[in-house]
């Protein structure tokens, strides 16, 4: 515990903490049955904690979300957020792992060289995330995806996320961003739809 108050900032710290509280007080509240979506909102917001860090570890906490909210999203139907989780975030956070860990910031493991991409790098990205997007609409639709736009787009930004860290560039925190902002549309759907099946 030391070792980690002196290695993450207070700000860092109170952040985490309130984040942790916010979830755990919400699940008291509105759940208070699915622990294992307490456990992959914790295990998740502490990844993006050591994300932020550049820290490794932040990559092998991203596995283990990612298989839970698989685990999850099918549950519920949402097989385009179980597609993209175990077929395509889930292996990209281990390449992503093996990346970090070997490009160590001035030989620390515990943080990752940062890289840049050019403009070249950026047009085939995009190409990419359009192509991914637009493949994974179809099979969302063949699979009759619940939500399929919310989730479509959950592909695209989860694409441009993994591919970023990856690479090791520093705006993969954005893309993240913008995934948690779908994600929180979708599961504020998925909670309305199965309030509305209780009420009848």
């Amino acid at each position: 515990m030391k070792t980690m108050r002196s290695y993450f900032s207070k700000a860092e710290i109170l952040l985490w903490s309130v984040s942790v509280l916010f979830i755990t007080v919400s699940f008291c509240i509105f759940d208070r049955e699915s622990l294992l979506t307490l456990a992959a909102s914790l295990i998740g917001v502490t990844s993006l904690l050591f994300n932020a860090k550049g820290n490794p570890v932040g990559q092998a906490l991203m596995i283990v979300f990612s298989l839970l909210y698989g685990i999850i999203s099918y549950t519920f139907s949402y097989y385009g957020e179980m597609i993209t989780y175990l077929g395509m975030t889930m292996p990209m956070a281990l390449f992503a792992l093996i990346s970090w860990l070997r490009n160590p910031y001035n030989g620390n493991k515990a943080e990752v060289k940062v890289n840049s991409i050019g403009k070249k790098e950026q047009i085939f990205m995009w190409l990419l995330t359009i192509a991914v997007t637009v493949v994974f609409y179809f099979i969302l639709e063949h699979y009759n995806t619940a939500n399929i736009v919310p989730g479509t787009l959950s592909v695209t930004t989860s694409f441009l996320a993994v591919y970023l860290t990856f690479r090791r560039c520093p705006t993969f925190a954005l893309a993240y961003a913008s995934n948690d902002i779908i994600l929180i549309i979708l599961w504020i759907m998925a909670s309305c739809i199965n309030h509305f099946k209780f009420l009848n």
